[in-house]
């Protein structure tokens, strides 16, 4: 009998097997092989999901679309030379449009003479 995790992990199992969607898996205790996406987990848990009680399923969708919109479009973001993630888009699309295509692609093309943390005493 399945209960709590193992329920919901064979239920998303089976829907991505119905949409076609491959599932990988992450290796146990390493949850940096997917770091960015732990890190926008951790945002939205502590920003929005443990501060929000949701009434509805319409109320919820609004409220992350809205917290969503939010975090790629108004936030800068350090790992991003302080640009919000649509604006970093915008500007590495403009900048590979000019390339010629190569054999590998280029690394990220962004300005890293942003500011830094200073540690202090």
């Amino acid at each position: 009998m399945c209960y709590g995790t193992e329920l919901t992990s064979n239920a998303v199992l089976a829907w991505s097997g119905d949409a076609g969607i491959e599932w990988h898996y992450i290796a146990p205790g390493k949850p940096t092989q997917n770091g960015f996406v732990e890190s926008f987990n951790g945002r939205m848990r502590d920003e929005l999901l443990n501060e929000t009680l949701f009434f509805t399923i319409g109320q919820a969708r609004s409220i992350l679309a809205r917290w969503v919109a939010d975090y790629n479009t108004e936030r800068p973001h350090s790992s991003l030379g302080y640009a919000t993630p649509a604006a970093f888009a915008a500007e590495l699309e403009q900048q590979r449009s000019g390339l010629n295509p190569t054999v590998a692609s280029p690394a990220l093309l962004r300005d890293n003479t942003g500011r830094s943390l200073v540690a202090t005493g």
